[in-house]
This record gives C-alpha cells, structure tokens and sequence, in this order.
C-alpha cells in the first residue's frame, strides 16, 4: 500500500483516486530514499512504474507551497515529446490536490508560447534539452534555484546525442539539493560519465533485469524470405491473431510509410508514427491509438520510448532493432502492468546473426514458430556456431597439394586503337 511510505495525504488522496493500489518494484525501492533527499540512480525497465517513483518525491517535497512562484524549483528532463507530455500528465494527476504547477518545453511547439508560460514561473519544469537550452539561451529561463533534477530515460538521452546539453543544463542548476537518474539499461561509458558528474554519493538501484521482459511477454521468431515476405506475415498476424492494440516496428521512415500504406488499402484502422511528422500528426496518431480510433501504429524507434497505452498487446518487429537495449524498449511496449504481451519478430537471411546477439543480450532464445499460410523457404542457417550465428558454408577451392588455389591472374585487354568519329580510319595516339 502507499500509505506506508511517507507521503502527504496530499498526494496519497490522489493515489488512492487513480486506483494505485499496490506499489511497484521500483517504486517500493526508490521512494523511500527519494523522500529523504537521497541521490539516486535507478536501472528499471520500460513500464515498470518508474515515472511515480520520482515524481512523487518531487511532488513532496513541493507539496505544501503557500507563497508566490518566484523560480523553478524542479526539472524533468527526458529525450522525446511524447515521453515528457506523458510524464507532464502524470504530474498533473498525482497534483491534482495540490497548489503544484507543472510546465512543457519540447521541440514542435511554440516558441513564444513557452516563453510566456515560462514567465508564470511554472513549480515544476519538465522538457527534452534542445529546447531548453534554446529558451536559456534566448534568457526566457532561469535554473540556478532550482531544487531538485529528475533525469528519466537518461541512456536514450545520450544515444540521440545530448551528453553536452544535459550536461550543461545539470550545471545550470549548480545549486539543486537533489538529482534522480533512471535509465531502462545499464548504458555505457557515456552514461557512467555523467553519473560521475551530475550525482553525489548516489544510491545505486538495479530493478528487473532486461530478462524480466519474459515475465509477462512471450516472444517469437518467424523467418521470412525477404521484406515483401515479411509484409504478407505482417498481414496475416494482424488478420489473425487476437489482440487490442499493436505496434508494427521499422527502422525507416520508408518502410514505415510503405507498410501504412499498404495496411490503409486493406481497410485496417491504422496510423504512422516517425520522425517526418509534425508535432500535431504524432499527437493525433498517439491519441486516436489510446483511444480506441486506429487499433494498429506503425512507427520507428522515435514510439519505442515513453509510449504508454492502455491494451497494447502485440508488437511487431518487421525490421530486427540495431541493439538489444532498442529491443527492450520496442518489446517494453507490451505486457506492461502485469498485463499478458506478444512480441514477434521476422527474421530474414541478413538479420539472424542480430538476433542471435539480442537472445544472448538477454540471456533466453525466443520461441520458434511456423505460419503455414504464410510459409517460405528460409528457415535458419544450415549450421550455426556455439554463439547461435550462422556458420560459414562457402568452401576455398584447394590444389592437388591441399593448398588454397589462388586465383588466375586477370589479363589486361590489349589495346585498341580510337575510332575516328566517322568510324572510317583508326585515330592514332600522338
């Protein structure tokens, strides 16, 4: 129950009201030391309920404000839109008892606009840092009162390649009493060196394990031909398997559009999400998905973070993510709050050797499955090595001797003399 941490009846109303009954993994390890003023830097996976355990400690410790907004006194920092206006509405369900009042500043919308918002002096302040930085330096913000820094998704954040921007946001607010850091992996030197520089003494928090992902997910391999192959299995699924909401996943833009388009023509009730979007197409495609309107989103990796609907429970991976982290966090899409998911992925010729690296990532081989409808001739490697990668068949020709044959040396054309332009006499080089 989360009465038995050392909330303000405040927010415990609010807890109550939105029905959170029992306490997350996560939140019954980091809340308690959160509370206190603790640094910490937590590992937990995507959906495990890691937006609670610090947004409650901000909310908090900010609880019992009575006088006039004069600074910032909290920031959030996160590495997409979707994943801060997500995390904006959680601060505003868990505030709604409160005098707490929360702010947005994210690429996509506009500018002057959060300039103004951010001369109301908003409690707390939650952005991706390109902005940020943009509003600071345009003047429009102020960090060095600031109390207190949430770091979410910290790993994705320096993958997309902002290690300098948070870095200089987190000296922007030089004098905070408290920084919290939760990453879905255990990331790199990158990530150790910001740990290094943003947190004191920190506790060290490592919830479920990228293997936990098994729990609730079943996941699956289908092989296919080529992509043309993978459509029609895509096809097939979405025909055929039972589910509420799924997620096609792509590593292109033009796949994306591809197979949207192709699932429209087939009367499917679907939306494309990726990175040529503006702003306003990718809020309408996430909302007509929560909502019921379209059962089917195809996207890049761009919805594999922060992405939280209610009945997603069939991921798709038409092309195999680059990394086993990527894995995790398209897969952490379903089976999310105890909920059952399905997670399949078509494997052609040139992407077995990647997914026998992300099955040893996480430490599991993923189920096999045969869909005799949609069946092709490939089916896996002829031989395979102790790693699970396809061994080589290709064999070097070798002499009498058993040595490698080398090959024949090519011989050079002999050379021709240049046609004069009538083609009648040889032209002759001077």
């Amino acid at each position: 129950m989360f009465a038995q941490f050392d909330l303000h009846e405040r927010l415990l109303k609010a807890v109550a009201e939105l029905n959170f009954v029992e306490p997350t993994p996560v939140q019954v390890e980091a809340l308690p030391p959160a509370l206190k003023g603790r640094d910490l830097r937590v590992t937990a996976q995507t959906g495990s309920g890691k937006t609670a355990a610090f947004v409650l400690p901000i909310l908090n410790r900010l609880v019992d404000l009575t006088e006039r907004r004069t600074h910032i006194r909290a920031v959030i920092l996160l590495p997409t839109r979707e994943l801060a206006q997500q995390t904006l509405k959680e601060v505003e369900r868990f505030a709604r008892y409160t005098y707490v009042k929360a702010g947005l500043v994210t690429g996509g919308e506009d500018f002057k606009v959060q300039a103004a918002m951010l001369r109301k002096v908003p409690d707390i302040l939650i952005g991706t840092p390109g902005r940020l930085l943009e509003q600071l330096n345009a003047g429009n913000l102020e960090l060095e009162r600031v109390e207190v820094l949430a770091l979410d998704e910290a790993d994705r954040m320096l993958d997309m390649g902002f290690a300098e921007d948070v870095e200089r946001l987190c000296n922007e607010c030089a004098s905070r009493q408290q920084t919290l850091l939760f990453s879905a992996t255990t990331g790199g030197a990158a990530l150790r060196e910001i740990i290094g520089k943003v947190l004191k003494d920190p506790l060290h928090l490592m919830v479920n394990s990228v293997a936990d992902l098994s729990e609730n997910t079943r996941q699956q391999i289908i092989t296919a031909d080529h992509p043309a192959h993978k459509e029609q299995i895509v096809q097939w699924l979405l025909s055929n398997e039972t589910y509420r909401k799924a997620i096609v996943f792509t590593n292109t833009r033009a796949m994306a559009d591809r197979i949207y388009g192709h699932l429209v023509a087939m009367d499917y009730k679907v939306f494309v999400l990726h990175g040529d979007k503006d702003q306003k197409d990718r809020k309408h495609a996430i909302e007509r998905l929560k909502q019921g309107g379209a059962k089917v989103l195809v996207a890049t990796d761009v919805a594999a973070r922060g992405l939280d609907v209610d009945g997603l429970d069939l991921v798709i991976n038409f092309d195999l993510p680059h990394s086993g982290d990527e894995y995790v966090h398209r897969v952490g899409r379903t089976g999310r709050a105890g909920e059952q998911g399905l997670a399949i992925s078509l494997i052609c010729h040139t992407d077995w050797n990647r997914m026998s690296s992300i099955e040893r990532y996480l430490k599991q081989q993923f189920e096999r499955r045969v869909i005799k409808e949609v069946a092709g001739s490939y089916t896996g490697p002829k031989k395979v090595k102790a790693s699970g990668k396809a061994a080589s068949t290709k064999k070097k020709k070798t002499d009498k001797k058993g040595a490698a044959a080398k090959p024949a040396a090519k011989r050079k054309p002999a050379s021709k003399p240049l046609a004069s332009a009538d083609g009648m006499a040889p032209l002759r080089k001077r």
